[in-house]
């Protein structure tokens, strides 16, 4: 397949949706910033429409953002920027929603679920194409985001038994009390471009599910995937008004911090936009959780396993040209690294970057022409530090593509923790190698970085194993494992400077985050009257 042809397939795929603009704040991993191209609308790509109260309507906004494909430099569509008007009218179509759908059966919200789930499976071709067009990534990573997310619907299906309160009888003399789970109301998403299925398959499944109603901003970077996504979920039963999308930058943003009706948001993204979404909105009284930036860690124990071992390097530090949130971008070698840095550049130089399409490509370009810049400068500025530049991918050309935002995979030796590059999220496929005499000291390398989402450790031995499971500061830890996400019915437990608040994303804490909790006390009595008691009740004075 062509290059052309597959922004046409994009083309067509968007189409349907003509979707709409995301907040342009840093420039750093999840940011929501967008290239410079705001601009009067084409007519030539299809225009991006917003989702307000069951209704795919085309936004009355002038200014527009591209939506690029980053292999071809092509424009797939354009994002209106939501007026405020059209955003207040998708609060209002949520809040409108909420009274019925909290009020509907826990089991007809769980059935939705499970049609969804079905019509996510038949559709993932077709939301894996989109993703590898707007997003770059391989075909078949595309398909992974799409299934992890699917992971999430999954999980959601069993909302029911997720939601289980508490009930002891008879605490007090003919007295019983009881704990229920209820909605919040309006919640919203704010999404980043890395993961568009799996981010929004992350937030608004699980609330939903728990009764409440939302709003969804997609990135204005590869806002597809998320309108397909709306499309199976109204497809599936979700009534008119439940789930909303809107598009824009920094103002959209802005107003669901600020909305009154919006009870709860959550973000993934950069930590200059987490952290002010954070203060702003939980100034405003709301509940957020923030997933944000990483550093993520592996210590390599000498006795670990090698082939093992640099597979997995490889794998987890240049997938999805190290475009994820947990992607292993720091290696710390106990002991001579030499042998393994021989090891991870061999395997590195195999690996194939191309279009997402492209037969065997192991990695697609990073998002765009900013994000690259950025990641080239902070190869410069190892450099400059005084590290040591194992693999260069930093001028890569691909034929056939030679606009594209490609990056290959890079190695730098001889990191320190005082360069920028070390203390920076890269957000591309730049592996750091870093030295230490001992676990502890290599433990310490990794506790002192403000970052928390995830660190593993290879190694045959079960005493190091235990050693960093207890000891290390991270929210996610592998063993033998590169990327440590756990399946949904845990939690995404990012930790320290990757997250902001109090409840994580999925699993049990994410169904707390989306609902609130009430007690009940009653008292049934057939007995006569004591007369007035104005005591403080106690379980021994009723």
């Amino acid at each position: 397949m062509s290059p052309i042809s597959i922004a046409r397939a994009g083309k067509t795929l968007h189409h349907q949706w003509r979707r709409s603009p995301i907040p342009a704040m840093a420039l750093t991993r999840y940011s929501t910033s967008a290239e410079p191209s705001h601009k009067q609308a084409s007519p030539v790509s299809p225009r991006v429409r917003n989702l307000i109260g069951g209704e795919f309507v085309d936004s009355r906004a002038t200014e527009t953002i591209d939506v690029v494909n980053p292999a071809t430099q092509e424009v797939v569509s354009q994002l209106p920027l939501t007026t405020s008007d059209e955003f207040k009218a998708a609060v209002s179509a949520a809040k409108g929603a909420f009274p019925s759908w909290r009020n509907t059966p826990i089991t007809t919200r769980q059935r939705v679920m499970l049609k969804l789930q079905e019509l996510i499976r038949r559709d993932a071709d077709k939301l894996a194409m989109n993703i590898m067009t707007e997003q770059g990534k391989t075909l078949k990573d595309a398909h992974g985001d799409v299934f992890r997310g699917l992971e999430v619907v999954e999980h959601a299906c069993g909302m029911a038994t997720l939601q289980m309160g508490e009930f002891v009888s008879n605490v007090s003399s003919g007295i019983d009390t009881y704990s229920i789970r209820e909605p919040l109301g309006v919640c919203a998403g704010i999404c980043p471009f890395n993961f568009p299925a799996m981010i929004p398959l992350w937030m608004f499944p699980m609330a939903v599910t728990c009764g409440n109603t939302f709003v969804l901003k997609p990135s204005e970077k590869d806002p597809g995937a998320s309108m397909i996504l709306a499309e199976l979920a109204m497809e599936a039963g979700l009534p008119n008004g439940v789930l909303n999308i809107v598009h824009g930058t920094n103002d959209t943003v802005n107003n669901i911090c600020d909305d009154e009706d919006i009870k709860a948001i959550s973000f993934v993204g950069s930590n200059t936009a987490g952290m002010h979404i954070y203060a702003r909105a939980a100034a405003k009284g709301k509940r957020v959780q923030c997933n944000m930036g990483a550093k993520n860690h592996a210590i390599i124990i000498p006795d670990a396993s090698i082939d093992a071992t640099l597979n997995s390097l490889v794998a987890a530090g240049f997938g999805a040209a190290g475009q994820r949130c947990m992607a292993l971008s720091v290696a710390v070698f106990v002991g001579d690294s030499k042998p393994w840095l021989e090891g991870l550049a061999e395997r590195a130089k195999g690996l194939k970057v191309n279009a997402g399409h492209e037969p065997g490509a192991d990695l697609g370009p990073v998002i765009g022409k900013q994000a690259k810049e950025r990641i080239c400068n902070l190869i410069q500025s190892g450099v400059d530090d005084g590290a040591t530049l194992i693999l260069d991918g930093r001028n890569i050309v691909v034929s056939g593509y030679e606009g594209g935002n490609f990056v290959g995979p890079t190695i730098l030796a001889d990191v320190t923790s005082n360069m920028e590059c070390y203390k920076e999220e890269i957000f591309g496929p730049v592996l750091l190698c870093m030295q230490a005499d001992t676990l502890e000291e290599a433990m310490d390398i990794v506790n002192k970085n403000k970052y928390g989402n995830g660190a593993s450790i290879f190694t045959t031995s079960g005493i190091a194993a235990r050693k960093f499971q207890n000891d290390i500061e991270a929210g996610q830890v592998g063993i033998n494992v590169p990327i440590p996400v756990p399946l949904p019915f845990f939690s995404f437990t990012g930790s320290k400077a990757s997250f902001a608040g109090d409840l994580n994303f999925y699993g049990k804490a994410g169904m707390q985050f989306y609902t609130q909790i009430k007690t009940v006390t009653q008292q049934w009595k057939d007995l006569p009257s004591q007369g007035v008691s104005l005591a403080m009740p106690t379980s021994q004075r009723t």
